[in-house]
């Protein structure tokens, strides 16, 4: 209490004084003009307050700060008007700024350290090998089968790891090929449920979307591969670089080759539970002479070629040696094909130069309207578009093809220095052997598969095709007989001779569509299917009445796109299905139950889901999705770069592409674009 008073005896003074300039400042703000002669007379006449009261009294040395501030003509202009000093902005802009650099100084300086401090651990300076044993029958297999070649039932890599040797006896699941099919298929499997060898004469897989903006260096090759090993890895499985070139059914062996350090050719076989075929396909010919002088568009041997060729004619077309015609023919770039990889590839040779495109329409696998600004872009940028044209004959110098005018086939002729020949598929040596050998394969371009992706005519459940190297057969029709066996057996009828009703015929639309689920968009309306096909209005359907209603739907169903996105779908299907199938293995083992059939039971059918189609076109693209069409300039071309960014195979490979693009940006497309820059002028 007694402090509380010698406080206020002392500020008595004190707040009087303040009470005085308080009323002083009051009436100098009801008169602007007198505002600031006053309250300078009232700093010049008043007493300075004792040092331990303003020490002490807090609304004392508040008040004496306010009045300092208001005698300051900008600075009560501009608090009146709600605005922070000119001058105090830019000290807390340029504070700001010193403080960003310096975080970002900071952070790079970190980022970079931490980088080499990751990169000194990648390098080894003491050794890591050791000594891992072999199994003497792996050095020394056995021999057998029809041509009693060596049977690789061990093999050297089985003891690398205790993973690799727990899985020694597990089923073997032999994989052919390295496409996007038996990709998505590893990348699906469960590791540990199979002891798995993948055999191909490539060791990398490639993304194929994207090769042919490897030919012209807006890529670099090595992003768009990915080693096959680290994929396999991953399931503890081994890696064959070899060519597989027959199958032993009964047996259970397939025929694999390979070219020793001499050049001669091994063969072995190789034994195994389940068997997938994803070897891709070859290029069509369509009996037209002269490939040989042709560039293909199907591996990066073929992107690196092509490179090579457009750098040299460029390159020649530079010498002052040249004449103006071979100068015109050596910068003249023929496309045989106007599918997605032709089209992408002279829009992606537009980017350096402005040369020719052949067929009849172009993208005709897209949206008409989709096709048609295609056209339009290229003939703007003047490339031009050779529509109705069917090569005859491939030269050195020139490309013979042939049109039709006025109802006449007149053939004409390209000088060209390039061409590419990139005008579908066929099947590959391997598939054309096991279909000779397999009762039912009637397709000549691929291996017949039924819904479940095994190989029509091989023991049920042991093989199967995915990717380019197969179709899906939809013969509805012919299996008429099974969806009709049920219920004839309960009516205790011959299967032709039963009449369904409408209830029945649910039941039978129930079962087409488990069996084949791509006819499932032709069996909505089941109601006006029926009534539609009940000819004689009976209440029923005959036999005859519903063989020609799955006839019908027979022929709506196409076959599935030989595309990326297909064999990616099938391998991660067969991924799957794989994975329960090893999961049912060891109670059908206990019960001795052969498990061959047993995909439809643990599976469903697999069913393609299309998720769109698109295109590069030259700083632009289109889309197709399911009907949805549209199409555009640097944006679109964005979405089109995002869309496969995100299909790549790897985080590995995104980088890569990232940094590639970015690369294209800053740099341009290799060292060839400031070539080509010139060479526009001719």
């Amino acid at each position: 209490m007694s402090a509380a008073v010698a406080l206020g005896r002392s500020t008595g003074p004190a707040l009087r004084s303040i009470g005085t300039l308080s009323a002083r400042l009051n009436a100098s703000r009801a008169s602007q003009a007198t505002r600031v002669p006053q309250l300078r007379q009232l700093n010049t006449s008043r007493r300075p307050l004792p040092r331990r009261v303003l020490g002490s009294a807090p609304n004392a040395q508040l008040l004496q700060i306010r009045l300092q501030s208001d005698a300051t003509p900008g600075r009560d202009a501009a608090a009146k008007n709600g605005a922070a000093p000119k001058g105090s902005v830019l000290m807390n802009l340029a504070r700001k700024t010193v403080a960003w650099c310096g975080i970002m100084v900071i952070g790079t300086t970190l980022a970079v350290a931490t980088f080499f401090i990751y990169d000194a651990t990648t390098y080894r300076e003491t050794p890591t090998a050791m000594d891992i044993p072999v199994s003497e029958l792996a050095l020394n297999p056995r021999r057998g089968g029809p041509k009693n070649l060596p049977i690789a039932d061990y093999l050297v890599s089985d003891y690398d790891s205790e993973e690799m040797l727990a899985q020694k006896d597990k089923p073997r699941l032999v994989i052919l090929g390295t496409g996007w099919g038996s990709i998505a298929l590893l990348k699906s499997l469960h590791p540990g449920d199979y002891h798995v060898t993948v055999v191909s004469p490539t060791n990398y897989f490639l993304f194929t979307p994207m090769l042919p903006s490897a030919t012209v260096g807006t890529l670099g090759l090595r992003s768009l591969v990915e080693p096959v090993r680290r994929i396999v890895d991953r399931v503890h499985g081994h890696f064959l670089k070899a060519s597989a070139t027959d199958v032993e059914f009964s047996e259970k062996l397939v025929e694999v080759s390979q070219i020793d350090k001499d050049g001669n050719r091994k063969d072995f076989y190789l034994p195994y539970d389940k068997l997938v075929i994803g070897v891709g396909c070859v290029t069509n010919p369509h009996g037209v002479k002269g490939l040989e002088h042709c560039n293909f568009l199907k591996t990066i041997d073929d992107a690196r070629q092509i490179k090579n060729k457009v750098l040299e004619n460029m390159e020649l077309a530079c010498l002052p040696t040249t004449s103006d015609e071979e100068r015109k023919r050596l910068l003249s770039f023929v496309v045989c094909g106007g599918g997605p990889t032709g089209v992408e590839f002279a829009a992606e040779l537009f980017d350096l130069l402005n040369e020719d495109l052949l067929r009849t329409h172009i993208l005709n696998t897209y949206d008409e309207a989709l096709s048609k600004f295609a056209e339009g872009r290229f003939a703007r940028d003047g490339v031009e578009v050779l529509t109705n044209a069917r090569v005859k004959e491939v030269k050195d110098d020139r490309v013979l093809f042939s049109q039709i005018e006025d109802g006449k086939e007149i053939v004409k002729e390209i000088p060209t220095g390039f061409c590419l020949w990139s005008t579908g598929v066929a099947r590959a040596e391997i598939c054309e052997t096991l279909s000779k050998k397999l009762e039912g394969q009637n397709n000549r371009h691929a291996l017949e598969t039924d819904s479940h992706l095994r190989v029509i005519g091989a023991p049920l459940g042991d093989v199967y095709a995915v990717g380019d190297c197969s179709t899906v057969q939809n013969n509805i029709a012919e299996n008429i007989i099974q969806f009709l066996r049920t219920i004839a057996w309960e009516k205790g009828k011959d299967p032709t001779k039963v009449h369904l009703t409408f209830a029945e015929w649910r039941d039978v639309a129930h079962r087409v569509k488990t069996r084949f689920p791509q006819a499932a968009n032709h069996l909505r309306r089941l109601d006006r299917l029926f009534e539609q096909y009940d000819k004689d209005h009976s209440g029923t359907l005959d036999y005859g009445e519903l063989r020609e209603l799955l006839h019908q739907i027979d022929t709506k169903l196409t076959s599935l796109p030989a595309t990326a996105q297909r064999a990616n779908q099938q391998g991660v299907y067969l991924g799957h299905k794989l994975t329960k199938i090893a999961a049912a293995l060891p109670g059908l083992r206990a019960n001795e139950i052969d498990y061959g059939d047993l995909d439809e039971a643990v599976y469903r059918a697999f069913k393609y889901t299309h998720l769109g189609s698109l295109a590069y076109i030259s700083n632009a693209a289109i889309f197709d999705f399911g009907g949805l069409s549209f199409s555009g300039g640097v944006i679109a071309m964005y979405l089109w770069r995002s869309i496969y960014f995100a299909e790549s195979v790897s985080f590995r490979t995104r980088c890569m592409l990232a940094m590639d693009w970015a690369k294209r940006a800053l740099f341009g497309r290799a060292n060839s674009f400031s070539l080509a820059t010139d060479l526009m002028s001719f």
